[in-house]
């Protein structure tokens, strides 16, 4: 058993590595033979575990990339019986195997990449160019009257009324 080694996380899965293994996992853009560095979870070396994530930054697993493969075959089979539905296909993951080549407690925090510093010469052609006007404002649309009532309605009522009363009335002479 080796002295140190590291829990780290890739494609969604953790695996526990040391200096010289070899581990498959989900396929990873690089090319064959490019290094890699993984993310730790956890580490163990010379009596101390890491487990915070401030410590976790000075922790450095880096691998080789040896191969790219392909696992094994799965096959899948849908069957709904009496209904004569039956579909078949299978599946194969793209993996890639990876050589550990180092895991290591660094006594500092790796240096933070800089972004590209921007060229002068882009900044100059901007700046002679003369300053564009603002897009005009296109006019606002102009505010609908509200709709009107049909003609009809309100009367229909009342003569409903009228003629009611004028049916009372002359029940009334009788």
């Amino acid at each position: 058993m080796a002295t140190s080694y590291a829990i780290v996380e890739s494609g969604g899965k953790q695996h526990r590595v040391e200096k010289g293994t070899s581990l498959v996992v989900e396929r990873l853009p690089a090319e064959e033979g490019a290094k890699v560095s993984l993310r730790a979870v956890m580490y163990r070396g010379n009596g101390e575990v890491v487990l915070e994530s401030g410590a976790l930054e000075k922790v450095k697993v880096e691998a080789v990339v040896a191969e790219h493969v392909r696992g094994p075959k799965l096959r899948v089979l849908k069957y709904k019986p009496k209904k004569g539905y039956r579909r078949r296909a299978g599946h194969r993951q793209a993996l890639t195997r990876l050589e550990v080549t180092e895991v290591s407690l660094l006594t500092r925090k790796p240096a933070a990449k800089k972004p590209a510093a921007k060229k002068p010469a882009a900044e100059k052609p901007a700046a002679s160019k003369p300053a564009a006007k603002p897009a005009a404002k296109k006019p606002a649309a102009k505010a609908k009257p509200a709709a009107k009532k049909p003609a009809g309605a309100g009367k229909a009522q009342t003569t409903r009324k009228a003629s009611t009363a004028r049916q009372s009335s002359s029940a009334k002479k009788d």
